[in-house]
């Protein structure tokens, strides 16, 4: 998504200098690259890349291309095969052992073009679904390009008169229940059928100077930042630049200034027992995906003893998603340092992995 929403603000940009652009969209790895199905890049007329559709590799070849794609308004469909002698001589050999199809789109304003449905995608606050159609048995075939956009609030198409229109928006439904991307087919074309996960959406509790460290990390990630504290000295927008909230609120009330979805995630980090503890109470009933809590082992007990108490029942489903200590187990000593463990805990745990070393996993980085 922070890829997603960097190229429609250097296309905006592009725009206002009036030069012209197209799409680099990886649509389709047999085998294995350094990325995967949906990375993107946009290109410019002039030679500015925005994204990446591989490690640095392609950008150069895919650059020259894009410039033919702008000048003759056409779609056009590359395939890098990595483990191929001529490509390797072409200054493409990623060593990664696969072979990647890449749409150049050009980008045209007005009407319906691939930067109005990666907007859509922004705008939507869950999951959306994007979907590519290329014709990989006849490139010199038309290439219908970037061709719908599925949110939970409303469908952006121009499939132009194409008629398994039923069987792709059935495609691109069951892609958005079930959440996950897939490749079809429908005589002759291929359709790449992308679920385009929502940001985090950070809820720090606490303006001390250690979450500083932790609003510039996950500004880096694109992930939509909210600080909230009592003392509003310390929640300032020359303290925290990249927020995109500041709050100040006692604890009882601090909740009606955050949306609550699935990809909402909690760090307590105030070093005030009080404030947290009414702001648990407010927060558990909610059951949020993600509860971190800074400090010992022993204090995230003691509150949690006198929660239930206070007559707060703290359930099964709650344990599994407080966590405390906080952040995963690198050895952090300074503040920068707990916010990196903090940040790699939640991205794991959003990402249903155990944030074990690489080098001890059996099957394959990505899945297919």
């Amino acid at each position: 998504m922070k890829e997603i929403i960097d190229i429609v603000t250097a296309y905006e940009r592009a725009l206002r200098a009036q030069k012209k652009t197209a799409l680099a969209t990886v649509v389709l790895v047999e085998g294995s690259a350094y990325r995967r199905a949906g990375a993107r890049m946009l290109i410019t007329e002039d030679g500015q890349l925005t994204g990446a559709i591989s490690g640095g590799c392609l950008e150069g070849d895919a650059l020259r291309k894009a410039r033919m794609v702008i000048l003759q308004q056409e779609p056009l469909l590359v395939t890098y095969d990595t483990m191929d002698d001529d490509d390797a001589k072409l200054g493409v050999g990623l060593g990664c052992n696969g072979v990647i199809h890449i749409l150049i789109e050009p980008i045209n304003d007005g009407n319906i073009n691939p930067i109005m449905l990666l907007k859509a995608v922004i705008s939507s606050r869950g999951y959306s679904v994007l979907v590519t159609m290329f014709n990989i048995e006849d490139r010199k075939a038309p290439q219908p390009g970037s061709c719908l956009c599925l949110t939970d609030g409303q469908t952006i198409q121009h499939l132009n008169d194409f008629s398994y229109e039923n069987e792709l928006l059935e495609d691109a439904q069951n892609a958005m229940d079930t959440q996950h991307s897939v490749i079809t087919s429908y005589q002759g074309y291929t359709a790449f059928v992308e679920c385009v996960k929502p940001l985090i959406s950070l809820v720090i509790l606490g303006a001390g100077n250690d979450t500083i460290p932790l609003t510039k990390i996950t500004a880096i990630l694109g992930w939509h930042i909210t600080v909230i504290d009592g003392r509003p000295n310390y929640v300032t927008s020359a303290r925290f630049p990249s927020a995109n909230k500041l709050v100040v609120a006692k604890p009882e009330t601090a909740l009606d200034n955050v949306e609550l979805t699935e990809w909402t995630a909690f760090v307590l980090m105030t070093h005030n027992y009080n404030y947290e503890f009414a702001f648990l109470k407010k927060l558990l009933p909610l059951h949020p995906s993600y509860i971190g809590i800074l400090g010992p082992k022993k204090k995230l007990e003691r509150m949690l003893g006198e929660l239930e108490e206070d007559g707060t029942t703290i359930t099964e489903r709650n344990l599994e998603t407080i966590h405390g200590p906080v952040g995963l187990d690198i050895g952090s000593e300074t503040s920068e340092e707990i916010a990196l463990s903090i940040v790699a805990e939640i991205k794991a745990v959003f990402s249903h992995r155990n944030g074990h070393p690489l080098k001890y996993k059996k099957t394959v980085i990505h899945s297919a």
